[in-house]
């Protein structure tokens, strides 16, 4: 289930009913009561799933949800106790759904300081604006324009600094937002539909654990239903990208222009240098190192370090650089006629 302080579960709907609203066909199971939306993996008997690829059949075949959005032609491995719905577009059919049945809390008005702050150590500059069920721990400093939205949790002697968004987050103590900061921003998810792509609603959160540094103009997503997480004591540079789904493990290094692309993981005292780039649902070892400007396509074993463009371990990439220059200066320019 979403987070009740950051989304709202509206009225829970029959299977038949949210068919009608998503474009699938009913197979079996159409009276059965839905209030939520979940992945394979965590969904229970009170919420909606889907099949979105083959290689998750596995996960279908275990589910515990009360309903799963299938393509026909995987209707007969769903789990007997499930109803199913049939869709060509299982994923753009649970988004939809997603929307029938929950609702980002909004910032429709702010609270007083004395609502949202643990003690008078807090300190809120002009013009930041708190949420409805914001809570600021003692010690903290929330500064001028930023925008802490609905039901974030900030820790203790926190710096928030100027033109900060932080929106579906839990924070802990001693973390630094510097300025321009973007926390909890809907992860880039998108799905086809016979009308054309539609966004995917971002269900998750953010959690920011004690002692992170967040530069500034730097993006952290909130998950997709899962969390975003960062690890302690990890510091991010400025301008530094983190996908939805991510996590990061404690005392990490991510120097500016770091790009991660979602549902990474990264392990403990993990470095990434200057303009890093790593791609989609890799895992990057404990105490690894990616080198400036490097392109991670594969997964990085613990205490190695990759380099180059797609990277490979930083020996293997000096050594095919060194052939490749040799390789070079030993070509002669061709003889004039």
């Amino acid at each position: 289930m979403p987070d009740p302080r950051f989304f709202e579960t509206l009225s829970p709907l029959n299977v038949a009913d949210l068919a009608a609203q998503i474009g699938g066909e009913v197979e079996r199971g159409g009276d059965r009561m839905i209030a939520s939306v979940a992945p394979l993996s965590s969904a229970d008997g009170g919420a909606i799933a889907f099949l979105g690829d083959r290689k998750f059949s596995a996960a279908l075949a275990t589910t515990q949800a009360g309903c799963v959005i299938v393509p026909a032609e995987a209707k007969d491995a769903a789990p007997s106790s499930a109803a199913v719905i049939i869709s060509r577009t299982p994923q753009a059919a649970w988004a939809k759904a997603s929307l029938a049945l929950h609702r980002p809390i909004l910032l429709d008005k702010a609270i007083t300081y004395d609502a949202a702050c643990e003690d008078d150590s807090v300190v809120v500059e002009p013009g930041a604006i708190l949420g409805q069920g914001v809570r600021i721990g003692r010690g903290s400093r929330i500064g001028a324009n930023s925008v802490i939205a609905p039901g974030v949790q900030i820790g203790r002697d926190c710096a928030i600094g100027a033109n900060v968004s932080v929106a579906f987050a839990l924070i802990g103590d001693r973390v630094k937002l510097y300025a321009g900061a973007r926390i909890g921003e809907a992860g880039f998810g998108a799905t086809g539909t016979a009308a054309g792509v539609m966004d995917i609603p971002q269900l998750g959160r953010v959690i920011l654990q004690d002692g992170v540094t967040v530069g500034a103009n730097s993006c952290i997503d909130r998950g997709a239903y899962d969390d975003t997480v960062i690890g302690e004591n990890t510091k991010i540079d400025n301008l530094v990208m983190v996908g939805h789904n991510c996590v990061i493990g404690r005392n990490c290094l991510l120097v500016a222009n770091t790009g991660i692309s979602g549902s990474v993981t990264v392990g403990d005292n993990v470095i990434f240098g200057g303009k890093a780039g790593i791609g989609d649902h890799i895992t990057i070892g404990e105490g690894a190192r990616v080198a400036a400007g490097a392109g991670v396509l594969a997964d990085v074993p613990a205490g190695e370090t990759w380099s180059g463009y797609p990277a490979r371990p930083i020996r293997q990439f000096l050594r095919e650089t060194v052939w490749l220059a040799k390789q070079a200066s030993s070509k002669k320019a061709p003889k004039e006629s």
